[in-house]
């Protein structure tokens, strides 16, 4: 789920200098060539141009950053780092993976219309894109990808068997199985290296019943190289401020005839 506070401190131009990253280590120059440019620096030129990046080293190392996660393209970019962004990659490839670079590249066009006001590209996105285009603005996406792919990372789930939750809405993201004990564990994100989240009223009910068996696990520092943290027994262990939030009023619409 997203931190309360993920878009105040937020990285400027994280997501789209992460696609436009991808989309080089991936596509190389067929990417460029989808914005009617012959070379990747004509490109970069064009992104500092239209305040998409403040230098052409901006875009390079973004495109860097992703490089090696890419073995067939030739560079080795930021090899140096390992895995210490893959999570970046990951979100995108649960997102735009299957597409191919024409799709993708309109997915980045779809960006610079609705966030930089550039109305010179044509481009066709599938309902389901745009869709997935305002998930990945969400920062708790994000965050239960990594913690999925890291959660062997903290002892007491080792080895642990993870059972996705989040299509349920009950309170949790995550079951996790180890020794036939199990955690109900609820993931919150937050991009900066500290930060507040909140709970819902289900989750709070939730953390109440389970006690020391539920967890929150938040994960620090998205906008750079993440951290775990986890808190057991959440509803003892932190201090929650209840608040009401009213919300606006639900409009529906009610089948007049029955179907037959």
């Amino acid at each position: 789920m997203t931190a309360q506070n993920s878009n105040a401190n937020k990285h400027k131009n994280y997501e789209i200098l992460n696609l436009i990253g991808y989309g080089l280590a991936k596509f190389n120059k067929d990417f460029v060539k989808e914005f009617g440019f012959n070379s990747k620096t004509a490109f970069y030129n064009f992104c500092v141009t239209n305040k998409i990046a403040n230098t052409v080293g901006t875009v390079k190392n973004r495109m860097d950053l992703f490089d090696p996660f890419f073995s067939n393209n030739g560079r080795q970019g930021w090899w140096q780092k390992g895995d210490a962004y893959i999570h970046r990659k990951i979100l995108i490839d649960s997102l735009f993976g299957a597409e191919n670079v024409v799709e993708y590249a309109d997915i980045v066009k779809l960006y610079m219309q609705d966030f930089f006001n550039m109305q010179d590209f044509s481009y066709k996105v599938k309902p389901i894109v745009k869709t997935k285009f305002k998930k990945m603005q969400e920062t708790g996406l994000e965050a239960e990808l990594f913690f999925k792919h890291n959660y062997n990372s903290i002892d007491i789930f080792k080895n642990g068997l993870l059972e996705d939750a989040r299509l349920y809405g009950d309170g949790y993201d995550f079951q996790i199985t180890n020794k036939q004990h199990s955690y109900l564990t609820e993931v919150k994100g937050i991009r900066e290296k500290t930060g507040k989240f909140r709970l819902t009223k289900n989750e709070y009910q939730k953390a109440q019943d389970h006690q020391s068996d539920y967890i929150i696990a938040v994960v620090l520092n998205l906008n750079a190289i993440p951290k775990i943290l986890t808190f057991f027994n959440p509803v003892n262990s932190l201090r929650f401020e209840k608040r009401s939030v009213f919300s606006k009023e639900v409009e529906e619409y009610h089948l007049m005839d029955a179907v037959k």
